[in-house]
């Protein structure tokens, strides 16, 4: 079975010629599935690791604003720190709970930030240009973050450790994974095993019972 999670970077260095997954619906949530295995601490995986895989990442997402350089400390650590900010604050409206302070005053303070920097063309309609790729998805949180209809779609996989989001957009809402070819394998395979296991372990002993008479 392919394994769509694997990372360009694990957490032991090894690389693999796989880049991220563009899966979830929309740009922002790609962007926070950018991490594998985001709520399994053993195997989280970082899938990004440096400018270059930003800058091919920003590409496929189809996003045009400048991508970090390798000497764009700043932007980077920016750029992952937006990144967990926007997962506590999903992970906190798939949950119903109200998101955690921090993470939501990062998201403000980057929302604003982007705004600021942003150009203006004197064009119709008003379309802000955002300055650098953080301050692209800064500006798409706040769109989707601001659209009810989109967030009643939002979900989180129900694979244990994978914490991807995406926008169910099924007929019934009833989507379970980020991946049916994936962690929904993962789940179809698991339940197979549990199926089998115990009649694999019952049919020596009705065997035994049906030679011993019991």
């Amino acid at each position: 079975m392919t394994d769509e999670r694997n990372p360009l970077t694990t957490t032991t260095g090894t690389t693999e010629d796989i880049g991220p997954s563009h899966i979830a619906g929309h740009p922002v949530l790609d962007f926070t599935n950018t991490v594998a295995w985001r709520t399994d601490e053993s195997r989280r995986a970082e899938r990004v690791p440096d400018a270059a895989a930003w800058a091919r990442w920003a590409a496929t997402a189809g996003l045009g604003a400048a991508p970090p350089s390798d000497e764009d400390e700043a932007v980077l650590n920016g750029l992952r720190g937006l990144r967990e900010a926007l997962a506590a604050v999903l992970d906190a409206l798939v949950d119903g709970t109200t998101p955690p302070a921090p993470a939501w005053e990062t998201l403000r303070r980057a929302a604003l930030a982007a705004r600021e920097a942003a150009a203006l063309p004197p064009a119709f309609p008003l379309r802000p240009v955002p300055a650098s790729l953080p301050d692209a998805l800064a500006l798409l949180a706040e769109e989707l973050l601001s659209d009810a209809r989109a967030l009643a779609r939002v979900r989180r996989c129900a694979g244990p450790g994978c914490g991807w989001f995406f926008l169910d957009r099924s007929r019934n809402g009833a989507r379970r994974w980020c991946s049916s070819s994936d962690c929904g394998n993962r789940d179809r395979a698991r339940r197979h095993y549990a199926r089998t296991r115990p009649a694999a372990r019952e049919t020596p002993r009705e065997t035994l019972q049906a030679v011993s008479g019991r």
